[in-house]
């Protein structure tokens, strides 16, 4: 659900270009936020938004430098409680993109507060 929450959070501002790494293991129906998955990759109406969403194995090691490469690309920032210190090492525009452009985030009570 706090994926949901923080989506929810750009739309209200009128971001329309999301995508939303979700890590296959909260794909699995036993979990509560496993409806998430579902409202990104089969809703025509998170399609009809802009957002996107990959499904990602566990833990896959290029999934943090594909999400890097994909921020620096597009311009556009990086939503993860995901410091990115290895990465930042690698590349002065990553490191650049990591520091300005990380937006570190908690959920208490279905809200969203940037850190």
């Amino acid at each position: 659900m706090s994926i949901q929450l923080a989506v929810d959070w750009f739309l209200e501002r009128g971001h329309r270009d999301i995508t939303v790494f979700v890590p296959s293991w909260k794909k699995e129906q036993s979990r509560p936020d496993a409806l998430i998955t579902g409202y990104f990759a089969s809703s025509g109406e998170g399609q009809d938004l802009g957002v996107h969403s990959v499904l990602s194995g566990p833990g896959s090691p290029g999934d943090d430098r594909f999400i890097v490469k994909l921020a620096y690309k597009s311009n556009g920032i990086i939503v993860s409680n995901d410091n990115y210190r290895d990465l930042a090492c690698e590349k002065p525009e990553w490191k650049k993109l990591i520091d300005e452009r990380l937006l570190m985030y908690s959920v208490c009570q279905r809200q969203v507060r940037k850190e």
